[in-house]
């Protein structure tokens, strides 16, 4: 099977680039091959490789200058997956793509399902929801992949940022208002295959399936976790961290409250779905 990934310096592209090779052969193309604002580039290059599956983890992720960028990401986010969408279709090949949590408002008390309706607060949030919703209008056989609060040991990401800002500042402060599954971009790409082995699912399914850890905490809870971490490897002056509400960080974009994916689907397919505190454990050790 030779597999077209796009995205393939990103955390999860990076890691998808291991676990796919055991499928087939891995084409990776970089950005001066495909760019994913000129639909032109997209269509040329699949119709060149000819590839029999297409996995899309590439995104426009930056939330905040979205909102002066929309034009970009929603070419990047939401017109891109539809073009791949029918370039699969028109191979007669299935679609991996991946999407997130910041399609919904997080305004929900509980865990939002697969089929929860989507309600985006940002430019970021609808470009992603429309990238899904052209998909599904192209009708050919396809997998959505959503997840929140990615993270790896490269590229831009929380768990780096605190990692830094707890060894060379003496107090941070983080919000404890948000609630999420923290996600290491290792286990989404191991997911993803095992996802592809499941016979059947997307050779010929039109699926939404949450991917993310089984266990939920704060941002500010998550931080203390690193901390932990880091001080049972033996660093020392680790920065005090505080607490505070999300009126007290503002930011360009309303983050979701509550970005908690409920993984009971991912479950009952067979696919292991280890606890936020798990997957910061492996990831801290890798």
């Amino acid at each position: 099977m030779k597999i077209l990934l796009t995205g393939k310096t990103g955390q999860v592209g990076w890691e998808l680039q291991r676990s796919l090779c055991a499928l087939g052969e891995v084409v990776a193309p970089g950005s001066a091959e495909l760019n994913l604002a000129e639909p032109d580039s997209i269509v040329r290059l699949v119709r060149a490789i000819k590839p029999d599956l297409i996995v899309n983890p590439a995104a426009y992720t930056a939330v905040d200058k979205a909102e002066s960028e929309a034009e970009l990401a929603m070419a990047i986010n939401g017109i891109a997956p539809g073009i791949l969408a029918g370039e699969a279709k028109r191979l007669g090949i299935p679609l991996v793509h991946y999407s997130t949590d910041y399609v919904f408002d997080g305004r929900k008390n509980g865990a939002y399902t697969e089929t929860d309706p989507a309600n985006p607060l940002s430019v970021y949030g609808r470009s992603k929801l429309a990238g899904e919703q052209a998909i599904h209008s192209v009708g050919g056989p396809h997998l959505i992949l959503r997840t929140s609060w990615v993270y790896g040991m490269r590229g831009k990401n929380f768990l780096l940022t605190m990692k830094r800002l707890l060894r060379e500042r003496p107090q941070i402060k983080v919000v404890g208002d948000q609630w999420g599954a923290s996600t290491w971009s290792r286990y989404i790409a191991e997911a993803t295959a095992a996802l592809l082995q499941k016979d059947g699912l997307v050779q010929e399914g039109r699926e939404i399936i949450n991917v993310a850890a089984s266990s939920y905490w704060s941002w500010y809870q998550f931080t203390l976790a690193i901390r932990t971490q880091l001080a049972a490897q033996g660093v020392e002056s680790l920065a005090e961290v505080l607490e505070i509400p999300s009126s007290e960080f503002p930011t360009p974009v309303t983050r979701p409250e509550n970005s908690r994916l409920d993984t009971g689907k991912l479950r009952g397919l067979g696919v292991a779905v280890p606890s936020s505190e798990d997957m910061l454990d492996l990831a801290m050790a890798s």
